[in-house]
């Protein structure tokens, strides 16, 4: 339950409990002050005043008496009766009816209460959907507690984006001045490879270093799309995911008859909208993953489809067996599968990092299983087009 409609139930609550204690103390005394008393009902002696006699005292008669006190009883029964039924009765509907008011009434305020709170949770979903760490509550009300909380959220917001804008920098600059000394390092070993006079060592060593510094660099293209990815898409425009999967896809297929892998296409028109380029980075690292750890005569299929509410991409591959634990390790950043640590040919560990940060930037989700037969399936899914017919 909400806290207002804890709070309303608990005014309720506690406005039954205490109205029903005092119906109950009124029923009591109201029994109590009628009861049957003789001395009132049916007296002994009876004193009359007269104004011609003064004071004149009659002793009761006998058969008289019996039957003004066998009167006095029945007609004392009923009246005691109606209206101890009736302090019952009223007490019960005003009881009911003042729970009712009273929850109405908590409800109201709780409501009122809580309105400030409100906001705060408008904020903190606006800041979770739109990754916007430039939002602000900015309540404006009196030093409360209320008032406190709001302060303290903006202030949590404020120290957050500093942090992440500071890391967002440095991942950048750090990676844009490490790609000068690697394009520089590849030229020169390039250079030192082609000369006529170099050895079958420094061929073979120039290779090395080459493969080397392409890792390096894949490291470092990784780290820009992982800082990028993580920032939220304002600016969505529609495309189709169809036509990105084909164009990855075309691109692809070098690798993949030279590693003698067989690519299926099924591929159904899929329109969204968001940033092509980020999409295409998305779709390539998973058709990669797909191709790379994958066996000589292995195959790779790639689905994309329209849902009710999202497109879907699906990347399926064949290849080791894939325990069911590592399935979510494998989209933290710079983690592997058993069996690949040592392999500087398949990627530096961010495929699937990336994968997942621009998927979440696309306010959509990625999942994977392994198959039975070995591999793994990848599903993204995405928000459709709310332009496309």
């Amino acid at each position: 339950m909400s806290i207002r409609l804890r709070f309303a139930l608990a005014s309720a609550g506690v406005f039954f409990v205490l109205s029903a204690l005092v119906l109950a103390g009124l029923y009591f005394v109201v029994q109590t002050t009628l009861q049957y008393r003789a001395s009132v009902f049916t007296p002994a002696r009876v004193q009359t005043v007269r104004p011609d006699f003064g004071y004149l005292s009659y002793e009761r008669y006998d058969q008289v008496y019996e039957l003004a006190r066998e009167f006095a009883l029945k007609t004392h029964a009923t009246y005691q009766s109606s209206v101890l039924s009736n302090v019952r009765n009223v007490g019960a509907l005003a009881v009911l009816a003042g729970t009712g008011g009273t929850f109405g009434l908590g409800w109201r305020a709780a409501g009122l209460a809580l309105r400030p709170l409100r906001r705060v949770t408008e904020t903190a979903r606006q800041v979770a959907q739109s990754h916007d760490l430039t939002e602000r509550i900015s309540y404006e009300g009196p030093r409360d507690e209320v008032k406190e909380l709001t302060d303290i959220y903006d202030t949590m917001l404020s120290r957050l984006a500093r942090s992440f804008d500071g890391q967002r920098r440095f991942v950048a600059n750090a990676s844009h001045e490490l790609r000068t000394p690697l394009t520089i390092n590849r030229t020169l070993v390039d250079v030192a490879v082609r000369r006529p006079d170099a050895t079958e060592d420094v061929k073979r060593l120039g290779e090395s270093l080459l493969l080397v510094n392409a890792r390096h660099e894949r490291l470092i293209d990784g780290l820009l799309a992982l800082t990028e990815g993580e920032q939220a898409v304002l600016d969505r425009r529609p495309f189709d995911l169809m036509d990105v999967a084909e164009h990855v896809l075309d691109q692809a297929a070098g690798e993949a008859a030279e590693r003698e892998v067989t690519m299926h296409r099924l591929l159904d028109s899929a329109p969204t909208a968001g940033e092509a380029v980020l999409v295409e980075r998305l779709v390539q690292n998973l058709v990669e993953n797909a191709i790379r750890h994958n066996h000589p005569k292995g195959e790779v299929w790639v689905t994309t489809r329209r849902r009710t509410e999202q497109v879907e991409l699906v990347v399926a591959n064949t290849g080791l067996q894939v325990p069911p634990y590592e399935i979510e390790t494998i989209f933290e950043p710079f983690r592997r599968l058993h069996g690949d640590r040592l392999r500087s040919d398949r990627g530096s560990g961010l495929g699937l990092s990336i994968v997942r940060v621009i998927t979440e930037a696309h306010g959509g989700t990625v999942t994977a299983r392994p198959r039975d037969e070995g591999g793994l399936t990848i599903t993204v899914e995405l928000p459709v087009d709310p332009s496309a017919p």
